[in-house]
């Protein structure tokens, strides 16, 4: 058997639309570009647009705040999990993440700086749109000057803003080297003027994020505050994300077309809003999430931004973000399915896989590229020719083995979570926290059990979980969630559950609930006989009974022929 490498396959009409997007020096929004997982959105990004949009004028800054999850990343030598990311035991600190996006803003803004068309000016001009500087600069002047054991120089008690910053990056430039600065070119000497330009500018920048950390510090006690009684303040939120948002601004100011065009590429972006606050010194990740794509949606529309294009897999960006950010459109949204089952087949086929092993993948896995690749890496390892060695062994063997793994590995885990998921629904129910409207009559799951003992309500979310799976699978797999414009299955503690752990995925447009893939569809159906050879005779009797009395009937949300 020859074994072929693994090549990446250019999509031409989705890298023509994002390259028409990314083009532009500076657009009105950002935009979203999300599907199901295993679709190939990193892969195109980084394989097929990430050089050519860093060739001059180009500048492009790829952020990747899954990079910190070791067991779960590519760069540490894993491979991306097919359930969501806040499913994963390791979750990484909020402080990390931010650290990383603005260490890929201020390499870019240095970059801007190098090239001149950042000047320390346009530093205070955007300063002091959105902050008063006077109190901050007389500290750091004063800190200058007891420092350098000058105490004689005094700050007049009318002075303007702008002198203010003058004298401060005055005062910061005699404690920095030329030689520490990163605007000298090789082969190219710098007149006195231009040398003392660029310096300013990089101390500019500087004393910028300087100031942005004193009034931080001075808001520590309300944030502290803020994070203990969960309350919220848009001010106080809107203060965390002051200095990226300032870099980002000034960066879009900068965009020029033909010499400067940075861009912004963030992937999983959900990470974000899952990690974890290790201290007070920021607000809650969720609150930090949404204050960064608010503050970028804000300055897209009043004053146009560089292009910030966000990856992601979870399907809370399909839909429900749009609508939680303002409108449908908010955003520019661009949704990938990978392959059809045609176009994946004039690929696969016969450099890959044979027309016999082709109909088998296409009815069990289906055209998911990730299934694709990892069926052909077991397909080129030595247990694939141990089996093949059988006699009694066929292709269908190892698909069956990939299952098995996907089945132990990927589903029944996210099954769990998700059953703890509905578990803590019934608690919160019994305890009051669910709204009313959310426990209407005629709701499957409308009478949770009347105690919070976790070995009762776990009973009660088998068997949520399982009803649901079963009309799930009577539907054949394809629910319309906005068929009815009532958007009650999104009340369904079971249906957010599998949304949440990422075996499900609410796409956009055709606006459905499926599995991820035809691969996790059919462990779904795995999972739910499973289930049902292992209850005992008074829950399959409880089963039985709620499928026939209370049991959930989603056929009339079904995808109907001819919907586009």
């Amino acid at each position: 058997m020859v074994k072929k490498a693994w090549k990446i396959i250019p999509r031409p009409l989705l890298e023509t639309i994002l390259n028409n997007h990314a083009q532009h020096h500076r657009v009105p929004q950002p935009l979203f570009l999300h599907g199901p997982r295993g679709v190939g959105k990193t892969t195109l990004i980084l394989e097929r647009l990430f050089d050519d949009w860093n060739k001059n004028p180009h500048l492009t800054g790829y952020v990747d705040f899954a990079e910190s999850i070791k067991d779960h990343h590519p760069k540490h030598g894993s491979s991306f999990p097919w359930y969501t990311w806040s499913n994963c035991e390791q979750r990484p600190a909020l402080s990390d993440l931010t650290s990383q996006l603005e260490t890929c803003l201020e390499s870019m803004a240095r970059k801007g700086l190098n090239l001149g068309i950042i000047s320390s000016h346009q530093i205070f001009t955007t300063m002091n749109k959105w902050h008063s500087l006077n109190t901050s600069l007389r500290r750091i002047l004063q800190k200058n000057r007891t420092s350098a054991g000058n105490n004689k120089m005094i700050v007049p008690d009318k002075i303007s803003a702008a002198a203010l910053w003058d004298r401060a990056v005055f005062a910061l430039s005699a404690e920095i080297d030329d030689e520490m600065l990163e605007f000298k070119e090789e082969g190219k000497a710098l007149s006195v003027e231009e040398a003392s330009y660029y310096k300013e500018g990089f101390v500019a920048l500087k004393l910028a994020k300087e100031v942005i950390k004193m009034q931080q510090t001075w808001r520590s006690n309300a944030i502290r505050n803020l994070n203990e009684t969960g309350g919220f303040s848009r001010s106080l939120v809107h203060s965390c994300t002051d200095w990226p948002c300032l870099l980002l601004e000034l960066l879009s100011q900068a965009a020029e077309i033909g010499y400067f065009q940075p861009k912004l590429v963030i992937n999983n972006i959900e990470v974000l809003k899952h990690a974890v606050l290790t201290d007070d010194a920021t607000v809650s990740p969720s609150m930090y999430h949404d204050s960064l794509i608010w503050r970028i949606i804000a300055l897209g529309a009043n004053e146009r931004c560089l292009p910030v294009i966000l990856l992601t897999s979870n399907s809370y960006y399909s839909y429900q973000a749009y609508m939680d950010f303002g409108f449908p459109d908010i955003f520019v949204s661009r949704e990938t399915f990978g392959w059809s089952v045609q176009e994946a087949k004039m690929h696969m086929v016969p450099d890959y896989f044979s027309n016999s092993e082709w109909a088998i993948i296409t009815e069990v896995l289906g055209p998911n590229p990730r299934h694709l690749f990892e069926l052909y890496a077991l397909k080129q390892s030595n247990y694939y020719q141990e089996i093949m060695a059988e006699k009694a062994s066929t292709f269908e063997d190892i698909v069956d083995a990939y299952l098995a793994f996907l089945q132990i590995t990927v589903v029944n885990p996210a099954m769990d979570r998700a059953l703890t998921l509905v578990q803590k629904f019934a608690i919160d129910a019994q305890s009051g926290k669910i709204l009313k409207d959310k426990l209407r009559f005629g709701a499957p799951w409308r009478h949770p059990p009347q105690t919070d003992d976790p070995d009762t309500c776990l009973e009660w979310a088998k068997l949520q979980l399982a009803d649901f799976v079963q009309s799930y699978v009577n539907t054949e797999f394809g629910v319309n969630y906005l068929g009815d414009c009532s958007l009650e299955i999104f009340d369904d503690p079971s249906a957010n559950a599998l949304l949440e752990v990422g075996l499900l995925y609410a796409q956009r447009d055709p606006s459905l609930i499926r599995p991820v893939s035809r691969g996790i569809q059919r462990c779904l159906v795995r999972w739910l006989v499973q289930e049902q050879m292992l209850m005992s005779p008074k829950n399959l009797l409880e089963f039985k009974w709620q499928r026939a009395f209370r049991g959930r009937s989603y056929r009339h949300l079904m995808l109907q022929l001819g919907y586009k």
